[in-house]
């Protein structure tokens, strides 16, 4: 349950024509009372005898009671209190229950005996009520209403539970700006699903992931298509800029600017600017921070993932023990990471990709500021990630696009884990949210490499697939049980195969790869097991290409051709 308190206003009748009125686009159903100060207030929506001016009137009565020079200039208090759209439809009954609660909690009429103002309650919809209530209480005072928008979220909270009602996450006021009920009828009409505010947001998030410059940032909102409008100031400097989809105008046919404040908090351009101005820390100074650096190479898809998995790897371990400031600046970059992923992702992962980056959205903000600097291998990671350009779902860039996908689900778990801790419900319940996304696209992103890597467990010498079953019961006892039991446990016998064949010690690599407590949300601990140490490894992410260790030429040539199969089936399945 969602209640919003508007600015107040100066006019009551103004008010009560909208809240009575069709609508700006007949969305208005039987407009009617559901409560009122007294319970006898005229109701215009259902009384024929009743007119909108009568119950102006008798709420206005404690303000025109004042002497005019006493009389507060803006004297009409709104607010809306809206169901989530999975909550049962209440009845009247019970909304106007819900309007007495509210303002009683939020000062407007206490009860008890406490002078209160007038009030009324109208609803127009199955899943919304609107309390208009008059800022002069019957003795002349003026009411408590200060924090009334906190009061009113805390009160709700208190609603849900008892109506058994969807348990909304309280705020914290670092939310980006819901579309207006204006916007969201404006996208219905011109067959958009979503509002032109959310497609500029996603559009302005993915054009400043990995960004070093205003000039870079600038460049890649055109080059997306938007219209761009910069505020300067007499002396030449830059202070602001908006950005307007082209086809979206207003009833004089001019593009609708949004401020990069209005479409999220740290969209505005100084809180950009925040990520490319601080300097690096101490002792980590990197090609952009130093003025005679040589130009960095441009990675290719693959090679951007690998150096984004280890990026995200560090990040987790900075999240289990890193400052609160430290920490925040990581979940931030964290997302760009995310929204640069799903910019550059294959046909069958972007849309979970995509759903992942926009839930995580809300995650990457608190009221712990970031402390910027600190963040820069994410934020490279991610300029890596868009200037190594789209990955095509299969090879070694397919496999390296799971074994990243795989491991930014810990760094969104470990980011949830955080926020949680903080008590920052609704940036937690995101961050959960973007995990499930990514555990889907991983799915997709896995099939492929993991098929592979599980035919050449199965073709593992039987002598080799035991020595690997003693290494994991020796090095892993605790976790060797469920590790040999899953589905995953060839492909992870395969890779460390690979490991030992190119000179490393797997007992070694799975100490390593088993240190942290990040396993413990994994669906599948061989699967990540199979990333981690062919990371940690530097050994191919897709093995299809790789001899088998161990094997005859007879198997050798059936695991190519079994891969060269998968790898033909999965084309066509994509249409490639």
């Amino acid at each position: 349950m969602i209640p919003r308190v508007h600015t107040a206003g100066s006019r009551t009748i103004g008010l009560l024509a909208y809240l009575y009125g069709p609508g700006k686009h007949e969305e208005h159903t039987d407009p009617h009372l559901v409560a009122s100060f007294d319970g006898m207030s005229p109701d215009p929506g259902r009384d024929p005898n009743a007119t909108l001016k009568d119950l102006q009137q008798l709420l206005d009565q404690p303000v025109q009671a004042l002497p005019e020079h006493a009389r507060p200039a803006k004297h009409v208090w709104h607010t809306s209190v809206r169901a989530t759209a999975d909550d049962r439809i209440l009845s009247d009954e019970e909304w106007g229950e819900i309007a007495r609660r509210v303002v009683a909690a939020t000062g407007i009429d206490p009860g008890d005996g406490e002078p209160g103002c007038r009030w009324a309650a109208v609803r127009h919809a199955d899943d919304h009520i609107h309390i208009i209530a008059t800022l002069v209480c019957e003795d002349g005072s003026r009411p408590d209403d200060f924090r009334s928008g906190k009061r009113a979220q805390a009160e709700c909270r208190l609603i849900e539970k008892e109506l058994g009602l969807h348990q909304v996450a309280p705020g914290d006021g670092t939310a980006a700006q819901r579309p207006t009920s204006a916007e969201r009828h404006k996208a219905e009409r011109q067959g958009r699903k979503r509002t032109a505010r959310e497609e500029l947001r996603e559009t302005v998030r993915r054009a400043v992931a990995g960004t070093h410059s205003e000039e870079e940032f600038f460049a890649r909102l055109a080059a997306a298509g938007l219209l761009i409008r910069k505020r300067v100031a007499p002396s030449g400097d830059l202070l602001g800029y908006k950005v307007a989809l082209p086809d979206d105008r207003n009833k004089d046919g001019e593009p609708v600017f949004y401020p990069g404040a209005r479409l999220a908090p740290d969209l505005s351009l100084p809180r950009i600017r925040e990520r490319w101005t601080v300097a690096a820390p101490s002792g980590q100074e990197t090609e952009s921070t130093t003025a005679d650096a040589p130009l960095r190479a441009v990675p290719g898809p693959a090679s951007a993932r690998r150096a984004a998995t280890t990026a995200a790897w560090q990040a987790v371990l900075v999240l289990d023990d890193g400052d609160d400031g430290v920490i925040a600046a990581h979940i931030a970059a964290a997302g760009e990471v995310l929204d640069a992923l799903a910019k550059t992702s294959a046909a069958h992962t972007r849309k979970q990709l995509g759903d992942a980056a926009v839930a995580f959205e809300r995650a990457s903000r608190s009221h712990v500021r970031a402390v910027r600097g600190h963040d820069r291998a994410l934020r490279q990671a991610a300029r890596d990630l868009v200037h190594g350009g789209p990955a095509l779902g299969r090879g070694e860039d397919g496999a390296t696009t799971a074994m990243l996908i795989d491991m930014a689900f810990f760094l969104v778990t470990a980011a949830a884990h955080w926020h949680g801790k903080k008590q920052h419900a609704q940036q937690a319940e995101a961050a959960r949210q973007a995990a499930e996304h990514l555990r889907a696209a991983y799915q997709a992103a896995a099939s492929q490499p993991m098929a592979v890597l599980h035919q050449r467990g199965r073709l593992l010498p039987l002598a080799v697939q035991r020595r690997h079953v003693l290494l994991v019961r020796q090095a892993l006892p605790e976790l060797a049980g469920q590790i040999l039991a899953e589905a995953g446990w060839p492909a992870l016998a395969a890779t460390l195969a690979d490991a030992e064949a190119a000179g490393h010690d797997p007992t070694l690599l799975l100490a390593e790869a088993t240190a942290r407590r990040e396993l413990d949300s994994a669906a599948s601990v061989s699967d990540v097991l199979v990333w981690r140490l062919r990371r940690s490894a530097g050994l191919p992410a897709d093995a299809s290409a790789q001899p088998l260790p161990g094997a005859t030429t007879a198997q050798a040539s059936s695991q190519s051709r079994t891969s060269g199969r998968t790898q033909s089936r999965d084309d066509r399945r994509r249409g490639r």
